[in-house]
């Protein structure tokens, strides 16, 4: 095994290994769970300075072939990674920024969520420590601090997300159940930079913590790509224990692009 790799990857296959070390690759990154440790709520997440200068200079090594893919908005992750302006997809795919900076989402009207977020209201308010998250064109609606209504959210999301069909779909997370537009995923995201540059023709790589990644995960394998699980929720061939384990591991690969250079 690569001693670069060692320690969090169970089974390093040489052609990775290669394919890693030249830096012939382009990656995707989720960011709560993986670049971030979970907060009790989304707003509480820290965004050091560290990663900040990290990731540009991972960035820099793959000549701009990093993007960030996230269910958060692309106006939240601007505000969390100031001043860095990155390749992004955020709202699980449905908007995306291009390495031009180039703006793509497609046409969706918010007025079935106003009415969704309306009939969810009884419930927030019987139980205080549910939190409704308004992404705009996506609802996330996080029990973390309410463990126990997990079967009432369940019902309740399920019930709309009938009513919203075939427009917006349910997609679950780590504690959270999120209504989502329907015709957007991880997956389209990566597919789509991979028809652009600087991403077209790399290897793709992608890391991601949770269910809502495994879209993602399916899209690089497509491409002959590597898939990198965080944490326990999913598993794919490689895997690091956390986002620590990942800021690491990012070190440790533009360290080794760097000396080749």
């Amino acid at each position: 095994m690569n001693s670069l790799f060692a320690g969090d990857q169970p089974a390093i296959l040489p052609g990775d290994s290669l394919a890693l070390v030249s830096g012939e690759v382009c990656l995707f990154l989720d960011v709560d769970g993986t670049l971030l440790e979970l907060a009790v709520t989304p707003d509480q997440v820290q965004v050091e300075p560290s990663l900040l200068r990290l990731l540009d200079h991972v960035r820099g090594a793959l000549d701009g072939a990093l993007a960030l893919v996230s269910g958060r908005s692309i106006q939240r992750l601007d505000q969390l990674f100031a001043p860095l302006i990155l390749p992004v997809a955020g709202l699980h795919g449905h908007e995306r920024r291009d390495a031009a900076g180039v703006m793509h989402s497609p046409l969706l009207s918010r007025a079935p969520l106003a009415e969704a977020r309306d009939s969810l209201q009884e419930l927030l308010t019987a139980h205080p420590g549910l939190l409704l998250e308004d992404k705009g064109l996506a609802l996330a609606l996080h029990y973390r601090c309410a463990p126990q209504t997990q079967s009432r959210v369940r019902s309740a999301m399920c019930r709309v997300a009938r009513d919203l069909a075939p427009d917006f779909e349910l997609l679950e997370g780590d504690l959270v159940l999120e209504l989502k537009p329907a015709r957007s995923s991880k997956a389209t995201a990566v597919e789509a930079f991979l028809r652009e540059p600087p991403f077209a023709g790399r290897r793709p790589v992608y890391v991601g913590d949770d269910v809502t990644d495994f879209d993602g995960f399916a899209a690089v394998r497509r491409h002959d790509g590597i898939d990198v699980a965080v944490g326990s929720r999913v598993s794919a061939r490689w895997h690091l224990s956390g986002p620590a384990a990942v800021r690491g591991w990012l070190d440790a690969l533009w360290r080794a692009w760097s000396a080749a250079r």
